[in-house]
């Protein structure tokens, strides 16, 4: 089973506007209202791409009631735990001639309903997967990810790890069995300049070296990169598309890796089907569907280095 965690999630409303006036009225073109959330997406492309899996995290309030609605209408399996304070956030995502978001802040999570989190996390079996994405709220301590991957070390449950800076860094000891940074992430993380292939190459074996199993690099329109445990260098190119959206493309790739693994159990498969994935919603106005995902895997092609 594949289990994914969103420990703040939120209703994205992304609004279309043909300029943004600051201190005035400004009226929609179009409007969309999704359930947002690195692990939702996960769950929603993996569910899309025919892999069964739980939704776990937190929600609150009439927002977070809509999140599960909608998930279950989906036909999407959640188990989230339901916050007595406050309500799920709502994230205002506007396009304009620029993008410009602001996002909520979201409730604040007790004890309690942290360890009912652990609970469930103890139910995960042999050659579960878990998939750990996004940030973590700044009412919850920021080794959360560390613990639980502690709490679920001798299982050999393979644990997908999609975080910046120290949340990525200080997981690594624990090996978890896939990361993805962002190229822009990956500077970030080791302070550099990326110029070259050859330096995303270098540094993303550094994340090796320090514990991953496998470490994915999405590059944008330049694709990705993937270093192999056995330490095989695989690149992908990217399908041909107009960019309209770039919320959710690297959770897309996400589930679109897991599920070519688990279909073929072969690298090569799984970026393929990732990076088809991530483009497949990068060109669309939502998250992508099975059959445009299928349309573009044609076009990616791997290489290996």
């Amino acid at each position: 089973m594949i289990y994914t965690v969103t420990l703040n999630p939120s209703i994205d409303y992304v609004i279309k506007l043909d300029s943004l006036k600051n201190g005035g009225v400004n009226r929609t073109k179009e409007e969309y209202v999704y359930p947002g959330g690195k692990g939702i997406n996960v769950s929603t492309i993996l569910k899309e791409l025919g892999h069964n899996n739980k939704a776990l995290g937190f929600v609150s309030g009439f927002t977070g009631a809509y999140i599960k609605d909608t998930l279950r209408n989906k036909g999407l399996e959640e188990d989230f735990i339901n916050l007595e304070n406050g309500f799920t956030r709502i994230n205002v995502k506007v396009k304009s001639d620029e993008e410009t978001e602001i996002n909520g802040q979201g409730p604040s999570i007790d004890e309690e309903s942290l360890n009912k989190l652990y609970e469930k996390l103890d139910s995960l079996k042999e050659n579960d997967i878990l998939v750990l994405a996004g940030s973590i709220p700044n009412t919850l301590n920021s080794d959360l990810y560390e613990n639980i991957m502690k709490r679920l070390e001798n299982k050999n449950i393979k644990i997908v790890v999609d975080a910046t800076k120290d949340l990525l860094m200080n997981v690594l000891k624990h090996k978890p069995f896939l990361i993805k940074p962002n190229n822009h992430e990956l500077e970030e993380l080791f302070g550099v300049k990326l110029e070259t292939t050859e330096d995303i190459i270098t540094y993303a074996r550094k994340l090796k070296e320090m514990g991953a199993k496998n470490v994915l690099v999405s590059r944008g329109k330049d694709g990705a990169l993937l270093i192999t445990e056995d330490d095989k260098v695989l690149l992908s190119n990217v399908a041909k598309g107009q960019v309209k959206n770039s919320v959710g493309a690297g959770d897309s790739m996400v589930a679109g890796f897991i599920a070519g693994y688990l279909n073929s159990n072969s690298y090569e498969e799984a970026l393929k089907l990732g990076a088809a994935s991530g483009g497949a919603t990068a060109f669309s106005n939502d998250l992508a569907t099975k059959e445009y995902i299928y349309t573009l895997i044609d076009e990616i092609k791997i290489e290996g280095r």
